[in-house]
């Protein structure tokens, strides 16, 4: 069951909004990915609004080359690019532009075409299809409630 706020079912129908709702999870791990992965679980450092937003759309540029280059290697391994692992392939990616271009820029790409040439080392399995549906869990209870006593 949904509850929304959107009234008229002819113009929303039901359907079209659990579609929407399984994207709208899908961009939610998208952020996931970005403060842990990419920040590092990390603050953005600026205390400028201008700096702020330099450094928004730095990290927002970085995630889409790392999920554009996730494409490409999800195409060299013949798989959904959402079977690529983000963790594993974002610190490979990383790791090679950190590293192995300070000895010299003109290997970048030869260093680039080995690790995709490696791309099926990044394929997780398949998302498993849930059983049952997402809820709210209950708050563990530390200790048990006490009964109440007979007076």
């Amino acid at each position: 069951r949904y509850i929304t706020s959107l009234l008229d079912s002819k113009t929303y129908p039901l359907i079209a909004l659990a579609k929407l709702y399984a994207q709208r999870w899908e961009i939610e791990m998208c952020y996931r990915e970005i403060k842990s992965n990419l920040q590092e679980g990390k603050y953005l450092r600026s205390k400028q609004p201008d700096l702020i937003y330099q450094e928004l759309w730095g990290v927002l540029i970085a995630y889409n080359v790392l999920r554009r280059q996730m494409k490409y290697m999800a195409q060299r391994a013949k798989v959904s690019p959402l079977r690529i692992s983000f963790h594993i392939a974002s610190i490979a990616l990383l790791n090679l532009l950190r590293f192995d271009s300070l000895a010299s820029a003109g290997n970048l790409p030869k260093h680039l075409e080995s690790l995709m040439e490696k791309s099926n080392r990044y394929v997780i399995p398949e998302r498993r299809v849930r059983s049952y549906p997402r809820v709210v869990k209950g708050k563990p209870q530390k200790y048990p409630r006490k009964s109440q006593s007979i007076s």
